[in-house]
């Protein structure tokens, strides 16, 4: 080879071979730091490893990538296992990824954490947009597995506390990779089916992979979504999923799940018997009281001798008629006194007052009143009224003043 004359694709080629002849390079984990990472539309993923001096292209084909728990991104510390090769076209040597874990953390861990803070963001989690438990429903849903002691705790102890509600079980795989549509599909039933008035969804305690269903996505905001309330009770009391965060109440155990969900019978009895004491108290104290006014009322004069109600009647219609003339009396007085005075006007204003004191009307032959001398001709016949009587008069001369 060293003697031979090689085009750049042959020298490629060359290195690609020599390469993936090594052993170690054909199967190596690498770790470093994530930069300019692309995730393409087929699903491949397209990424730099990097430490504090150096750096390497890498890639990682979707059937690879499919297989990552967590969402890889830029600035995580990863631990990739892969193999080293050349991409003859551009006579560049890169790692080839089939697996990533995340360094110094559980790749489960990171997807949890991960899922955790983007439904968080989204407001998933809000406690304002948490549903009340109902107090006493009359049918609880249970979506868990068929077998095992998380299903027998909750129908034991909803049976003991509350037994007059319907528990409805929908049986479904609470581990697994087809889990989590089991799980959506038993939410979406209860939701539309109306057969339960409160929701309990879980299962018995282990490992995080065997809790992996329950920190789902699309679980979650089923859960979260359901217009019926949900408690979500997975795993023991330190173990926690992404599921209790989206119901409306989380259960430590299967079992608290069911006291939460229903009531107990002992306490309603005494909340009743409580409840029944207060009411026949109060009716007790309320029949003294119409007792005692009952006592007063039948004691009343009015009953005992109607006859002086009677005569007090009387003397108040007395009385009242007397006011009533009195009254009548002033207000015909003052009218009359007001129709004097009115009348004393009218006479001052009337003509024949004014005619009364020396003055005359006259009028023309159509008998309009002659108010100016321009309504006059010589020879027109005039009558005017003066007191005692009327005269009739000829127009002789017309004399105007000025």
């Amino acid at each position: 080879m060293t003697n031979e004359t090689l085009t750049v694709t042959e020298l490629n080629a060359y290195v690609k071979a020599l390469i993936e002849s090594d052993d170690i390079l054909s199967g190596i984990s690498v770790k470093g730091e994530i930069s300019n990472f692309k995730a393409h539309s087929s699903g491949h993923l397209y990424f730099t490893l990097k430490d504090e001096n150096s750096l390497i292209r890498a890639v990682m084909f979707r059937s690879s990538a499919s297989r990552v728990a967590f969402v890889p991104e830029n600035g995580l510390k990863v631990i990739c296992r892969g193999r080293v090769s050349v991409f003859p076209r551009d006579g560049v040597y890169q790692f080839y990824a089939d697996a990533m874990e995340p360094d110094g953390i559980g790749s489960l861990y990171l997807a949890y954490e991960q899922l955790k803070n983007k439904l968080a963001a989204e407001g998933l989690f809000d406690a304002s947009k948490k549903k009340t438990i109902p107090k006493i429903p009359s049918s609880v849903g249970l979506i868990t597995s068929p077998t095992g002691a998380a299903v027998r705790d909750m129908i034991n102890v909803t049976g003991r506390r509350f037994p007059f509600a319907e528990v409805v079980l929908y049986p479904v795989l609470v581990q697994g990779p087809d889990a989590p549509r089991g799980l959506i599909e038993a939410l979406d039933y209860f939701n539309s089916t109306e057969r339960a008035d409160v929701i309990i969804i879980g299962r018995g305690g282990g490992s995080i992979e065997d809790l992996w269903a329950f920190n789902d996505e699309g679980v979650a905001r089923a859960v979260a979504s359901s217009h019926i309330p949900v408690i979500s009770a997975v795993g023991h009391e330190t173990d926690f999923t992404i599921c209790d965060f989206a119901a409306d109440k989380r259960a430590a155990t299967p079992s608290q799940a069911a006291e939460f969900a229903v009531p107990d019978t002992d306490e309603l009895k005494i909340r009743f018997q409580n409840v029944v004491n207060l009411e026949a108290r109060y009716i007790v104290s309320k029949i003294s009281s119409l007792r005692e006014k009952f006592s007063a009322l039948s004691s009343h004069r009015s009953l005992t001798d109607p006859r002086t109600l009677i005569d007090e009647r009387r003397i108040l219609i007395d009385v009242r008629t007397e006011r009533l003339g009195f009254s009548f009396d002033k207000v015909l007085s003052d009218k009359k006194s007001t129709l004097s005075s009115v009348c004393a006007k009218l006479e001052t204003l009337s003509p024949l007052s004014v005619i009364s004191r020396g003055y005359s009307a006259v009028t023309d032959e159509n008998g309009c009143l002659v108010k100016s001398v321009d309504q006059l001709r010589v020879g027109e016949t005039i009558s005017f009224r003066t007191g005692g009587g009327e005269a009739d008069a000829e127009i002789t001369n017309i004399r105007k003043d000025g």
